[in-house]
């Protein structure tokens, strides 16, 4: 065993173990706060939809929307107090967690490209990132 050649192993190790951890932590960071974000949103909504109708019992369509136009709808109505109701909650509770697999695939592009500088895996997370845009502006 060569004393000289085993301390660059185990830094690379160490290297590689703690990215990988940092992965991990962004990963759960990114889907706690998504989760959570959703969450507060729909109790929101659904308690305020309670408290108007006693029921939880909604009554919308929202056919013939891609993600975007379902999203801007509801923030156009959030910063005007006066279209304020329950449903916008619940819509931005929707949203935030349809929102949250492409804020990770996202960062997990990023975190590739920058911190590993994995060109291999960073393709394929721009793939899936492409994939996943194009679908939010399916109808």
């Amino acid at each position: 065993m060569n004393p000289t050649s085993s301390p660059p192993d185990e830094t690379t190790a160490r290297r590689e173990a703690r990215l990988e951890h940092d992965m991990e932590l962004l990963v759960g960071y990114i889907l706690l706060a998504g989760v959570l974000v959703s969450i507060a949103f729909l109790f929101i909504g659904l308690v305020w939809q309670y408290v108007l109708t006693g029921s939880l019992h909604l009554n919308y369509l929202i056919a013939g929307m891609n993600y975007f136009d379902f999203l801007l709808h509801d923030l156009r109505a959030l910063f005007h107090p006066a279209g304020w109701d329950p449903r916008v909650f619940i819509d931005l509770g929707i949203a935030s967690l349809l929102f949250t697999p492409y804020i990770r695939v996202v960062s997990s592009m990023v975190f590739f490209a920058t911190a590993e500088r994995n060109w291999k895996y960073t393709a394929f997370t721009a793939f899936v990132g492409a994939v996943l845009t194009y679908s939010l502006f399916l109808r």
